[in-house]
């Protein structure tokens, strides 16, 4: 069985070394808790994995193919108009260790991820990790600063008519104890309005 060259060369094995995206892939960064959920359910349909020391998931896909992406915890690396982005990669033989490596090796003839398929793992990672989704701009209760990537942390009911949804960033919606019932409730009000994904 023949490996396909790559069309771009890994780093030597001396170090991390930072490649351009969009040149020969975009990259698709995500936080660990979404990024270990999305690498499960994709299995065998992954293609190469990095993972950075913090943990972070970066994931190779076509140029071009995520630039619409809106998930929360998940931001998509590639060439902007105005300037360039960088990832650093490790050179292909470092495939464990605290450092950054290839938490799914690096192969010629699979490297790339399928966008649609990764798009999907990762929804459904964003909605299993942080809940409904809901729509617009929120101010997290605990820094107290407006956040595009609100997460539902709790419902206040009140006796004499609608209750108050309490949001969080990402970052902090982690420190927030899980409560089944308002999940519960908080995705069933966003289904009612349409607005899960």
């Amino acid at each position: 069985m023949t490996t396909k060259a790559l069309p771009w060369t890994p780093p030597p094995a001396v170090g991390v070394e930072a490649l351009p995206a969009g040149k020969w892939w975009d990259a698709v960064r995500a936080a660990p808790p979404v990024g270990e959920c999305a690498l499960e359910l994709l299995a065998d349909e992954t293609g190469a994995v990095i993972q950075d020391k913090y943990g972070t998931l970066y994931w190779l896909v076509e140029v071009g193919s995520a630039t619409s992406w809106h998930l929360r915890q998940v931001r998509v690396l590639t060439e902007l108009a105005d300037e360039s982005t960088y990832l650093g990669v490790p050179p292909a033989s470092w495939t464990e260790g605290s450092s950054t490596h290839w938490r799914v090796p690096l192969d010629g003839d699979h490297y790339l991820t399928d966008a649609f398929k990764l798009w999907g793992a990762l929804a459904e990672a964003d909605r299993a990790e942080l809940g409904p989704v809901p729509q617009g701009r929120q101010i997290c209760y605990r820094c107290e600063l407006p956040t595009d990537e609100p997460v539902i942390v709790d419902v206040q009911h009140s006796g004499s008519g609608a209750g108050r949804t309490i949001y969080a960033c990402p970052r902090h919606a982690r420190e927030q104890p899980r409560d089944s019932v308002t999940e519960a409730a908080a995705m069933r009000r966003a289904r009612q309005h349409g607005r899960t994904r």
